[in-house]
C-alpha cells in the first residue's frame, strides 16, 4: 500500500446478549490507507483491537451479500464502501435496520429466508420435459424481461431501507417481491398463479408504499420498486378485466 497511513475513528454498535441489556456504542481508532474498505477496518478491529467483535463477510467483492451494514445510517455493503469517504470526521457502523440483532453487527435472517422459501425461487416448468427433449429454450428478448431482477444477492439492504418493512414485518419485502417477479416473468416458468397468491395478498405487492429507497440502496441495480410497480399494474388490470371479459382474466 503506497498511500500515506491515516487514523480514523470507527464507532461500532455492540450487542453481546450475555452482558448487554441493549446495544451500546464502542469507539475504535483504526489506521487506514485510501484503498481500505469499511469491512477491512472492521477486520483490523477484530484482529488487533477487540477479537470479540462479530460480523458476517465472505467474498469481499460485492457478490455474496454477507457484509451488509448501516454505515452512517445508510444500508451499504461494507466491502464496497471505503473508509476514505468518511475521513476525517469518522463513521458509525450499525447492524442492518429493521432486523433483529443476534450479536454486534450480525442480524437474524430467519424471517427473510422463510419468506424467500415461500415464493419457490426456482423454475416451475410449465409442462414436464424429458432429457431426450432437451433443455427449455428462450430467446434473448424473453431473457431480457427478467434479467435485471435476477441479480439479487440477498444482501437485505433493501429491507433495511424499507420503512414499510420496519413498520410491518409481515410485509413480504422488496427483495423477495422482485425475485418473485423474476420467476413470474421467465418464459419457462409456470408457477405464476401459485406465487401470486402471496404477491397479491395484503402483505405482497400492494403492501408497498412506493418510497423507492430500496432501489436506491441496491448494490446490483435490481430496482425492486420497478418490479413491484409492474405487478401492481398487472394486478389492477387483472382485477378490472374480470368485469369486462366473461370468465375473468386471472392467470
Amino acid at each position: 500500500m503506497a498511500d500515506t497511513e491515516k487514523i480514523i475513528e470507527i464507532q461500532v454498535l455492540r450487542y453481546r446478549p450475555e452482558q448487554d441489556k441493549e446495544p451500546v456504542l464502542q469507539s475504535f481508532k483504526v489506521p487506514f490507507t485510501d484503498d481500505m474498505s469499511v469491512l477491512q477496518g472492521l477486520q483490523y478491529i477484530k484482529d488487533f483491537l477487540d477479537g470479540t467483535l462479530s460480523f458476517r463477510w465472505s467474498c469481499r467483492m460485492a457478490i455474496c451479500g454477507s457484509c451488509g451494514m448501516m454505515v452512517d445510517g445508510k444500508p451499504k455493503l461494507s466491502c464496497k464502501t471505503f473508509l476514505r469517504e468518511y475521513y476525517p470526521q469518522g463513521l458509525r457502523v450499525d447492524a442492518l435496520a429493521h432486523l433483529p440483532i443476534e450479536r454486534d453487527l450480525m442480524v437474524s435472517v430467519e424471517d427473510f429466508v422463510t419468506k424467500l422459501e415461500s415464493i419457490k425461487p426456482y423454475i416451475i416448468p410449465k409442462e414436464p420435459r424429458t432429457l431426450e427433449q432437451g433443455e427449455y429454450l428462450q430467446t434473448p428478448q424473453q431473457r431480457d424481461m427478467y434479467e435485471q431482477f435476477s441479480s439479487c444477492i440477498n444482501c437485505m439492504l433493501c429491507y433495511a431501507a424499507c420503512p414499510q418493512y420496519g413498520l410491518n414485518p409481515s410485509f413480504t419485502g422488496p427483495g423477495i417481491l422482485a425475485l418473485m417477479h423474476r420467476y413470474n416473468a421467465d418464459s419457462r416458468d409456470g408457477g405464476q398463479a401459485e406465487r401470486n397468491e402471496l404477491g397479491y395478498a395484503d402483505e405482497g405487492y400492494w403492501g408497498c408504499t412506493a418510497v423507492g429507497y430500496c432501489s436506491e440502496v441496491c448494490p446490483k441495480g435490481v430496482d425492486p420498486a420497478n418490479a413491484i410497480n409492474q405487478n401492481k399494474m398487472a394486478s389492477a388490470i387483472n382485477y378490472f378485466t374480470r368485469f369486462i371479459t366473461p370468465g375473468g382474466a386471472e392467470k
